[in-house]
């Protein structure tokens, strides 16, 4: 395993080498596939050459610009881990990251231990006697991560964003949607078939005979597939106000006879709780139903799965593997594990990223940097400002409200200006299963501490090396890490500014901010209240627009036969059309706008789209593709690419779009919303 890692840092010399020439370079011209004609799939235009040459690693899903990144990030990682791990008497985050690493790569250590890190727990659960001692182990198991029967914790309330409160919702399954258990297609049966056979293996490898395994792995399906029919599909999920249901304990209670919600909570480690936010009543009165009618031991044996299905990636190879040929082969397409080096680095990501983010932010994120996409971030929003201003659909009320919302919105760029205080989390070098345990159990108590008290609004949800970014509905806010910013092999200062507000400007910075105003962003006002501030008519026009975008997308097949969800996707959408929109109007102030100078051919404009699609380079296997399309409210890339493009009527202009060719539209199908 050591020389592999060293075959990858000599790999990452090589391509820091190469890049010494990288002006000469033009990262968005190199990739392009000048066989495709722009107008038809402008996707496969725009990243077409690069996809054909580098085809999909056997140990990943996918393969593409966030990969790439990644690559670079893991190998930054990888330097802060071994550089702890080297020091002697190495105290605070340095003892936790080095000590963290060595527990994990030491395959020896962890084999020999087996399932044993387990086994107290194990034990717990197969010693209740009855339905509320079973409940007390499960809220003891919430307080390690294990979220069977429900999904709790302690979050903002929607409807005053100022207070942490204690929410309830559906949840308890082992398949990643609730639609895997009734979708017909042939794909979705094999991997209930598949599901029911991994819960078998799990039961065998923890040494029950076959037979036996056969048949609790029947009772656990079935059971999920009872709480699943009474779970909301993902679509509706995005309706905020039905997913607000606040009542005290005792209604609660009324609900669920079978459940002490009381004891259950103080069990997880709130003792004084009044009332409660619930997503979805009615899961809890199926769950409360299905408790009573189920023998005990199906139950133990539901939670004795789901504890080893939640920490099988830090247990013996046997459990790890057989984890990994279940979720990652069957339900994303994978054919081979990751290294185990960066696997480790996944889960220290989980369990104190922030504490690596403290030394990665130091290390590799400078002010000048941080400065250019604070800037950029206050282009966009004056862009957006001039667009909602000039709206003839919306009404001078609302519009203002949108105005004080949008001037309103906080925006976090690079790393927290105030860090997490992890020095009383327990991390040595004995277990990798227990280093997690611990680490789940220090968040729980983290988020608990919340509940109650004042929202603080300088935390952030994502660290600093994080290839991602999202907008907080209740905060008001747009969080970037400096991760999301990285263009593989090139030094900021050497993109251009077409490049650069197409790749962050549109498809992210203009993307978190839409998301305030999508359709369930919208929803909630500028102090982050869930609040419905339009007016009558603004909604209906709001709603009227928005289902062009719907159907354009529930028109589109990803993968054999799977159409997307337009519904499902929404708001993902709105926001892909909306980040592209006003990262545009930002780019047209621009002195390299307004200077007209082509770069390898292509125009200021031209490159601004190349830009946006370099930001979607992925290429996917078939089996992820089917995953994400019931599993996630983002398209796959290509929708995201192709998807909003015939809206955009600078498109038309840059790459010459006809009626004659496939990414036309008529103006009477196109969404006019911002």
């Amino acid at each position: 395993m050591k020389k592999n890692v060293f075959l990858f840092i000599a790999l990452l010399a090589f391509i820091a080498t190469a890049c010494n020439t990288s002006k000469q370079r033009d990262i968005l011209a190199e990739n392009i596939d000048t066989t495709i004609n722009p107008a038809d799939d402008f996707f496969a235009y725009a990243n077409g050459f690069w996809l054909k040459h580098n085809p999909i690693p056997g140990d990943e899903t996918s393969w593409g610009i966030g990969q790439l990144v990644n690559e670079e990030i893991y190998s930054r990682k990888l330097k802060i881990n071994e550089a702890a791990a080297a020091k002697s008497n190495a105290k605070g985050i340095d003892q936790q990251i080095g000590d963290f690493w060595k527990a994990a790569m030491d395959t020896v250590a962890i084999e020999k231990q087996g399932l044993s890190p387990l086994q107290a727990e194990l034990a717990a659960i197969q010693n209740t006697t009855d339905l509320t001692s079973l409940l007390n182990q499960a809220a003891k198991m919430h307080a390690y991560g294990v979220g069977v029967f429900f999904g709790e914790g302690v979050s903002q309330d929607a409807k005053n964003s100022e207070l942490m409160s204690y929410q309830l919702w559906q949840g308890g399954l082992g398949l990643p949607s609730r639609d895997y258990f009734f979708n017909t297609d042939e794909r979705s049966v094999k991997i209930k078939m598949a599901y029911t056979s991994y819960v078998k293996t799990i039961f065998t490898l923890m040494g029950t005979e076959s037979s036996v395994a056969d048949k609790k792995a029947q009772a656990i399906v079935a059971f999920e597939e009872a709480l699943a029919k009474n779970s909301r599909k993902l679509e509706a999920l995005r309706d905020p106000y039905a997913n607000y249901n606040k009542m005290s304990i005792a209604e609660l209670n009324k609900l669920t006879s079978a459940i002490n919600w009381q004891s259950i909570i103080a069990t997880i480690g709130l003792k004084k709780v009044d009332t409660i936010i619930v997503g979805q009543p009615e899961f809890l009165v199926a769950l409360n139903a299905l408790l009573k009618s189920t023998d005990i031991q199906s139950l133990k044996d539901y939670m004795s799965f789901h504890l080893v299905n939640d920490y099988a990636s830090y247990l013996s190879a046997a459990f790890a593997n057989a984890k990994f040929d279940f979720y990652g082969k069957v339900i994303r397409g994978a054919k081979a594990q990751r290294p185990r080096w960066k696997r480790v680095l996944d889960a220290e990501e989980g369990a104190m990223g922030e504490a690596l983010g403290q030394l990665f932010a130091k290390e590799y994120f400078n002010e000048t940097a941080k400065k250019r996409y604070e800037d950029m971030v206050e282009n966009v929003r004056d862009a957006y400002k001039a667009r909602i201003e000039k709206l003839t659909w919306m009404t001078d009320s609302t519009k203002q409200k949108a105005l004080a919302k949008l001037s309103a919105i906080t925006k976090k760029v690079g790393y927290p200006e105030k860090w997490k205080d992890f020095s009383s989390l327990k991390i040595d070098a004995s277990s990798f299963a227990l280093n997690m345990m611990r680490s789940n159990a220090w968040w729980n108590t983290y988020s608990l501490s919340k509940y109650g008290k004042p929202v603080d609004r300088t935390e952030w949800d994502m660290t600093p090396q994080t290839y991602n970014a999202y907008y907080n509905p209740s905060n008001n806010e747009i969080v970037l890490p400096a991760g999301i910013f990285t263009v593989p092999g090139f030094r900021d200062e050497e993109l251009d500014d077409a490049l650069v507000y197409g790749y962050a400007a549109a498809s992210t910075i203009g993307h978190e901010i839409t998301h305030g105003f999508d359709d369930e962003g919208r929803q909630f006002d500028a102090k982050g209240n869930l609040k419905n501030w339009w007016s009558t008519t603004d909604e209906e026009q709001f709603t009227q627009r928005a289902q062009k975008l719907v159907n354009q997308f529930s028109n589109m097949i990803a993968v054999d036969t799977m159409h997307i969800n337009g519904k499902q996707t929404l708001g993902e959408n709105l926001a892909d059309l909306g980040g592209l929109l006003i990262g545009l109007d930002a780019f047209k102030l621009t002195d390299a706008y307004k200077a007209g100078k082509s770069i390898s051919g292509y125009t200021p404009l031209q490159r601004f789209f190349l830009g946006y699609a370099l930001g979607w380079m992925y290429s996917y296997r078939e089996e992820s593709i089917a995953s994400q399309i019931v599993t996630d409210v983002h398209a796959p890339a290509k929708q995201r690419v192709n998807g909003p493009m015939p809206n955009i009527p600078e498109f038309y202009e840059a790459f010459k779009v006809t009626p004659k060719n496939k990414l036309y539209l008529p103006d009477s199908l196109r969404v006019q919303l911002w």
